[in-house]
C-alpha cells in the first residue's frame, strides 16, 4: 500500500486529489494540510511514503517545507513530489535541487497523476520526463549561480555514459536499449551511481549531471 499526504491550501484541490487516490486499491491517502507547517507536522507523524507538495502556501511555503524533510534523516525515505499551476514555475528547478523528487502541474491528467505517485516510489523514472527535462535545462542555462564542482572521479566511464543518459530523461528501459545491456543492468548502473554521488533519487542525479557539465542545456531534442 502506497501511502500518500497531500499538502495544499486550497481545499478543492486536496479533495479532488484524495477522491482519485482513494480510490485506487494500493493507494491510502493518510492525511491532509493546508500549510507548510501543518505538512511538516503530518510527515513527522504519519511518515508517508509520498507527499504531494503544493509550492505555494501560507506560514511556510512548500520549497522550505520541503528542504526540512529532505534534510531530516528520519524523514529519508519521504518522496516529494511538488504541485505547480504553471510548467515555467520559477521555483520548480531549485525545488528538485532541494530535495524533490519531481513536481507535477496541478491540471495534470488522471492516469498520470497516478502513474507519477507509483513511480516515485520505485524510483525507477522521473517524473513527467519531458516537461521535467526541458524545466531542469532551461533553469540551468538561466542560473546565475556558478555550477558546484561535483566528484565525478569515481565514477567509472559507464556509470558517466548511463548518468548523461538519465540526465537526458531516458528510462532504465530506454537506458538499457542505447546500451544494449538488460534493465537489470541499467538500473544497477543508476543505482551505483546514485550511491557514489550521494543522489537522493533519480531527479537529484539528472541535477548533478547538468551541474557538471555532463549534460547541457540544447542537447535534448
Amino acid at each position: 500500500m502506497i501511502r500518500v499526504a497531500l499538502a495544499d491550501d486550497q481545499i478543492l484541490v486536496r479533495a479532488g486529489f484524495r477522491a482519485l487516490l482513494a480510490a485506487q486499491p494500493d493507494i491510502e491517502v493518510v492525511g491532509e494540510a493546508a500549510d507548510g507547517e501543518q505538512a511538516l507536522a503530518l510527515v513527522r507523524e504519519q511518515h508517508p511514503d509520498v507527499v504531494l507538495m503544493d509550492i505555494r502556501m501560507p506560514v511556510l511555503d512548500g520549497l522550505a517545507a520541503t528542504r526540512r524533510i529532505t534534510e531530516d534523516p528520519a524523514l529519508g525515505e519521504v518522496k516529494v513530489v511538488m504541485l505547480t499551476t504553471f510548467e515555467l514555475d520559477e521555483y520548480v528547478f531549485e525545488a528538485i535541487r532541494s530535495g524533490a523528487s519531481g513536481f507535477l502541474v496541478k491540471d495534470t491528467e488522471p492516469e498520470e497523476l497516478l502513474r507519477a505517485v507509483r513511480a516515485v516510489v520505485g524510483g525507477d523514472a522521473l517524473l513527467s520526463p519531458g516537461v521535467t527535462r526541458r524545466l531542469i535545462a532551461e533553469f540551468a542555462a538561466r542560473s546565475r549561480e556558478p555550477a558546484p564542482a561535483v566528484a565525478l572521479a569515481e565514477l567509472t566511464d559507464r556509470e558517466r555514459e548511463v548518468m548523461a543518459l538519465v540526465g537526458m530523461g531516458l528510462s532504465n528501459q530506454e537506458i538499457a536499449r542505447r546500451l544494449v545491456v538488460s534493465p537489470l543492468t541499467a538500473k544497477t548502473h543508476v543505482s551505483r551511481t546514485m550511491v557514489k554521488l550521494g543522489a537522493r533519487d533519480r531527479a537529484q542525479l539528472v541535477v548533478l549531471a547538468y551541474e557538471s557539465g555532463l549534460v547541457r542545456p540544447g542537447w535534448l531534442g
